[in-house]
């Protein structure tokens, strides 16, 4: 069962490549300030680089004047996660969190099986919006599918 809107997101460690390989709870990441979580099923995949991580990228400036942050997340180390963002001029303040074992990605119940593509235990795309660690808005994809998670999508919802 996934999380819900209303629901306080769950505990977890994710890590961020910022002087080295840093820990984060995830407590601590979505404390006191409003976040909008884009998760995609893995770093340097198709639609992940052509489309929704360079939506969010190009729409960055608007998410700071509603003073929003915004962090991609996948399951991913935080190596790739960085050379990722590097590589797709993604800004530093666009948080690029790596969930590598996936623990975040299944407490959150929004993890996919992609064993049969050879990619093992990824996350679905969805967006969510997170005010103070609690879940305000959450739009899941449709498998195969790029719609509402996308940056367009989320400013819209959240409007």
């Amino acid at each position: 069962m996934s999380i819900k809107v209303g629901e306080r997101i769950p505990e977890a460690t994710l890590n961020i490549l910022k002087d080295g390989v840093q820990a984060i709870e995830s407590s601590e990441f979505f404390a006191d300030r409003r976040v909008l979580l884009f998760a995609v099923p893995g770093a340097f995949t198709p639609t992940c680089s052509a489309k929704h991580l360079p939506g969010y990228v190009d729409a960055m400036d608007e998410f700071r004047r509603r003073e929003i942050t915004v962090a991609c997340l996948a399951v991913n180390d935080a190596f790739v996660m960085g050379a990722w963002g590097k590589s797709q001029d993604a800004p530093e303040d666009l948080v690029m969190l790596a969930d590598g074992n996936g623990t975040f990605t299944r407490a959150l119940g929004l993890e996919l099986d992609a064993t049969g593509f050879g990619m093992g235990l990824r996350s679905q795309r969805f967006a969510m919006y997170v005010d103070n660690g609690v879940v305000r808005k959450l739009q899941v994809e449709a498998p195969g599918e790029f719609k509402v998670s996308s940056a367009e999508a989320m400013l819209k919802a959240i409007s």
